[in-house]
């Protein structure tokens, strides 16, 4: 189930997304205070909150930041403060703050303990894994990479995220209220997945350390094995 934030929270994202406005006026082209909007909800410098539902963003690929903007800005992702605070923000001020956060190089805590029985925590491994070919829905790693770190510049890790968030994107896309550039390779694949493959993977993706620091890899060993609309054609 997705969560909101409760009144006091989101009081305090608006007193901030003020503050950060006039500082943004004060300090002109200065990024580090101008994106202090965002890290009222996601966390110091990105780094996610502590509430297990709004995602790291610090470290993430350049273009799939600058594509969740986008998406938030223009109806494909539906979240209103998102949208409130993106609506009139031009691409390059968001390409900006998009790379602010991708150079980021900031360490990972600890993966959050599983809780969940061996069989479920199994079931999730062998679709990221190995997917299930039955259904049409490709591994995990075959497109985030086999250390599921992402790959540049467009496709995100899928490690150091909370299992809220993780299972309420699924669930999301499964149900069309997120979308993304067509042709939507997630959407196309969440269809397929039941609400026990959702858990799944968000209990075992959750439970596991971050590899690398986190980094995504510069390119896949092999084609995308299927066309995903916000990636680019040179690197599928």
């Amino acid at each position: 189930m997705i969560r909101f934030a409760s009144f006091p929270a989101l009081l305090a994202l608006a007193l901030t997304m003020g503050t950060a406005r006039v500082c943004a006026a004060d300090a002109g082209h200065d990024l580090e205070q101008r994106v202090l909007a965002c890290t009222g909800c996601h966390g110091a410098e990105g780094r996610a909150a502590a509430d297990g539902y709004y995602p790291r963003i610090a470290g993430k690929p350049a273009g799939y930041l600058y594509n969740q903007l986008l998406n938030f800005r223009d109806g494909r992702r539906q979240y209103p403060l998102m949208t409130g605070l993106l609506q009139t923000l031009s691409d390059d001020y968001l390409r900006e703050m998009a790379s602010h956060f991708a150079a980021l190089e900031l360490p990972y805590p600890p993966p959050a303990r599983a809780a969940q029985k061996p069989a479920v925590l199994a079931r999730g491994e062998a679709l990221v894994r190995h997917g299930d070919a039955a259904r049409d829905i490709p591994a995990c790693e075959s497109c985030h990479g086999s250390a599921l770190t992402g790959v540049a510049p467009a496709i995100p890790g899928l490690l150091g995220l909370p299992r809220d968030y993780l299972a309420a994107q699924l669930a999301g896309w499964k149900s069309g209220i997120r979308q993304a550039h067509a042709p939507d390779c997630m959407a196309q694949i969440a269809r397929s997945l039941s609400a026990d493959d959702i858990q799944a993977l968000a209990h075992w993706l959750s439970s596991q350390p971050v590899a690398q620091g986190g980094k995504p890899v510069a390119r896949l060993d092999k084609p995308l094995p299927i066309r995903c609309g916000g990636v680019p054609e040179d690197a599928r």
